[in-house]
């Protein structure tokens, strides 16, 4: 019955001029087609196509075919030969019927697949869609954009492979696609690549447009959360690095010079001056695109040798600032692990002490470590954090002193993590002792230009009221510093300039006193009154779970023993904070009570 309306709607369109063809032709012609597929007569629709008096119709009609030929050939259990004269009839029809009604029902096929089928339809028509961009010669530029923005926004549906065995796996066909999507894409740059670009040639602009847009666009998706190191495995190769080495082969075919791209955050503020939209070109370069590309070429080295190798340590971190601030914001792992591998590859090729103060002007040099120490802070990923803490440390060590000194300043200004604050500490110290040796003395970490940086150390964020076991380790970091300045710089040489006011130590030593005293107070009567109540309850009462505030934070519910045991292990704190406190005021009284005495002598004698 299907082969009889075929060939009835077949044989009263013959002769026909494609203007007189009735809207009911089509569907008849469609659903026919359709059902002798269902019935499995691909065979005879393969010869009624085939055959060269229903040409003109095909010429037509044929793009009706494409929506029957895909929903068949994806069906499972399908037989092989009845799926191969499927493809047949779809070769066919793509050789002969109007490139740009095939193309239409090409692309509605592919923007209308959804889960599995959207790596499978689009690997069936990527050949067929190929053959028809080609023969277009109207709006070519503008079809091979849309054709590509409608595949990548298919693609983008698909999760990416992040580790080595989910990629040999592919479960989703996302390397694949991407793999055959580059065979796809390479007519097109190489004609572009053959052009020549002059105001006589539009057709070269528009169509290096198209290619760029679908290059910026995976270089963020999916490259910038894919796997990208190299498969450990011997003749193993990562496809979505050899793809993401394809797309940077493309932009230089293209004609993008990869030195230009990367320094294009830098040039926004002269394209300001100059006739250039700047919202445009950002849109046409993507921040997120070209972090990526940096992540490509300074961390993977694909193409590094189409880099030239003449920008100096300084100036490589300067402009790649930018790309390390936009991937270490993110808080997704493949990327976030990205920015912090690119930020490292920039620190490494710098001399440590080396890095001028002068940088800590300009934007995002001073975003960048305070982006680390959120990472450092509060990543859920134990590895993150501890990687962004040791190129932080990095960080430090490559600005000059007076880097060092700005730094410091600024990220006890800006951070209010305990932790953070003093491990800051800590490096202050470190720098204050480098100073101190012979032949290194330098005039931030001594004398007079240390002692602001030492007020900003030696100081409670709430004086005596201050939170002691939630600052801890900032004020075990304070009372450690100073502890090691009394000791370490003679009152004769003062090389830190600590001996020439000893009163606005005890502006800080004094609260301190004043809270650690209230704060033992405070939790041994915790102690008391937990102990007390574990005496009145009953023994199947003792194991009763309830909550505990120690250091500003709610605990989890636990036992009266282990409450005691959290209670008692703040009392220690306290006693070690106490211990240090003493020392130091063991050694600056004396000198504390001497200079009162001349203070008070020099009074009378005026």
């Amino acid at each position: 019955m299907a082969l009889e309306e075929l060939q009835g709607v077949i044989e009263r369109c013959q002769g026909l001029p494609e203007t007189e063809f009735k809207d009911e032709d089509h569907s008849i012609f469609q659903s026919a087609a359709c059902q002798c597929l269902e019935e499995g007569h691909a065979a005879k629709l393969l010869e009624i196509t085939q055959d060269e008096k229903n040409k003109d119709f095909v010429i037509c009609m044929g793009w009706n075919l494409v929506g029957p030929i895909v929903s068949c050939a994806l069906r499972d259990k399908q037989e092989t030969e009845h799926r191969e004269n499927c493809l047949k009839i779809l070769d066919h029809v793509v050789k002969v019927s109007n490139p740009k009604e095939l193309l239409v029902g090409l692309l509605e096929q592919i923007e209308e697949a959804f889960g599995n089928n959207i790596s499978k339809t689009i690997l069936l028509l990527l050949q067929p869609l190929q053959t028809v961009l080609l023969k277009m010669k109207h709006k070519k530029a503008y079809s091979v954009g849309l054709s590509l923005a409608t595949i990548q926004s298919q693609l983008s549906q698909l999760p990416v492979p992040f580790t080595n065995e989910q990629c040999k796996q592919d479960v989703y066909e996302l390397c694949k696609c991407c793999t055959a999507v580059t065979s796809f894409i390479k007519p097109f740059v190489d004609e572009v690549s053959q052009m020549t670009e002059s105001k006589k040639n539009p057709s070269y602009n528009e169509l290096k447009e198209e290619l760029l847009k679908f290059c910026m666009k995976s270089l963020e998706y999916p490259l910038l959360t894919a796997q990208l190191h190299p498969l450990i495995e011997e003749n193993e190769d990562n496809s979505l690095r050899t793809f993401a080495a394809e797309i940077l082969a493309f932009l230089l075919a293209i004609g993008e010079s990869l030195p230009v791209l990367m320094i294009h955050q830098l040039l926004q503020s002269r394209r300001k001056l100059r006739e250039i939209d700047p919202l445009k070109e950002d849109v046409k370069y993507p921040t997120d695109s070209l972090a990526s590309l940096a992540y490509l070429l300074f961390v993977q080295h694909i193409s590094i040798d189409q880099f030239p190798a003449v920008y100096s340590p300084g100036y490589f971190l300067l402009f790649n600032m930018e790309y390390i601030a936009a991937l270490i914001s993110r808080t997704e792992e493949s990327i976030l692990s990205k920015g912090l591998e690119l930020c490292e590859h920039c620190l490494l090729i710098i001399e440590d002490n080396n890095l001028s103060h002068k940088y800590l002007e300009i934007k995002n040099i001073l975003s960048v470590p305070q982006d680390l120490v959120k990472v450092m802070t509060l990543c859920p990923i134990e590895h993150l954090r501890k990687s962004s803490l040791k190129i932080f440390q990095q960080y430090i060590d490559k600005f000059d002193p007076e880097g060092k000194y700005k730094l410091f300043r600024c990220l006890l200004k800006t951070s209010h993590h305990a932790g953070v604050q003093g491990y800051i500490i800590q490096n202050i110290k470190n720098q204050i002792d480098l100073a101190l040796k012979p032949g290194n003395k330098n005039v931030w970490f001594s004398g007079s230009q240390l002692i602001p940086l030492l007020h900003s150390v030696l100081s409670l964020p709430e004086g005596a009221e201050t939170d002691l076991l939630q600052n801890t380790d900032r004020i075990m970091a304070s009372l450690n510093l100073l502890r090691y300045l009394v000791i370490r710089d003679n009152e004769w040489e003062n090389q830190t300039g600590i001996w020439t006011d000893l009163f606005w130590i005890e502006s800080f030593l004094k609260p301190l006193r004043t809270g650690l005293n209230m704060s033992k107070a405070h939790y041994e009567a915790e102690i008391r009154a937990k102990r007390e109540n574990r005496k009145i309850k009953d023994v199947s009462d003792r194991e009763t779970r309830s909550s505990l505030t120690v250091g500003g934070k709610k605990l989890p519910k636990m036992t009266t023993a282990m409450q005691l045991e959290v209670l008692q292990s703040a009392i220690y704190t306290f006693d070690v904070m106490e211990s240090i406190q003493a020392r130091i005021e063991e050694l600056i009284e004396p000198k504390m009570k001497s200079r009162a005495e001349d203070k008070n002598a020099a009074s009378e004698v005026f």
